[in-house]
């Protein structure tokens, strides 16, 4: 991912100012990351926090939240803007947490530029660090087949709600519920809500994923 850090460093700023800001976030996004929030029992990291603005959303919900990005600019300017929380260079493959510690993972449009061949790695990472029960929210961009597109900053892909309810199931999630979101001029987008399966039902089958509209 030395490549996607590259490319992310170099538009950092420019990122961070059309981005980097609640203000700039779909109001059914907020919604549906605040309703997760209010269930998570437990410390939560902010996966690919990017300029941080999630994490101190979720900081501002009562939560312990930390922020991790693999691109140090971003690192810096969130430590700026948030000077009350915390954040920490780092990469979504190895995280830098106790095993079983993490109440919850959110995971907003940050694994879009993992190939597919390789999506299991951080989902795994994920799995780890949360202890049994606990909740990933994973946003990204959907489409009715894995494939891959230009996005501004690297290449980038997008899955289908099925496509990846698999392989969270492979890395031991159930899906608790699925949303999708398809906005005039934007590309269709969507979010998957998963459990970490616990030691003792590691064998179940994954709860079937309902869709569902945002209201927004």
């Amino acid at each position: 991912m030395d490549g996607i850090s590259e490319a992310y460093s170099r538009r950092a700023v420019e990122y961070s100012d059309l981005f980097g800001s609640m203000h700039a976030v779909h109001p059914s996004d907020r919604q549906l990351v605040a309703d997760w929030a209010d269930d998570v029992e437990g410390p939560v990291i902010d996966a690919g926090c990017g300029p941080g603005h999630w994490t101190s959303f979720l900081a501002d919900r009562g939560l312990a939240a930390r922020g991790v990005d693999l691109v140090p600019q971003f690192i810096d300017r969130a430590r700026t803007a948030y000077p009350g929380v915390s954040f920490e260079v780092g990469s979504l493959d190895a995280l830098d947490v106790d095993t079983g510690t993490v109440g919850g993972v959110l995971s907003w449009y940050s694994l879009i530029h993992h190939d597919p061949s390789s999506i299991s790695s951080p989902l795994l990472e994920f799995h780890r660090v949360l202890s049994p029960g606990g909740t990933l929210l994973l946003g990204f961009f959907e489409s009715p087949d894995i494939e891959q597109f230009d996005h501004a900053v690297a290449p980038a892909y997008r899955w289908p709600v099925g496509g990846l309810t698999k392989a969270l199931a492979s890395a031991g999630f159930d899906v608790i519920e699925a949303h999708t979101r398809r906005t005039k001029d934007q590309r269709p987008q969507a979010a998957i809500i998963a459990r970490r399966r616990s030691t003792s039902s590691s064998g179940a089958r994954p709860a079937p994923a309902p869709s569902r509209q945002p209201v927004g």
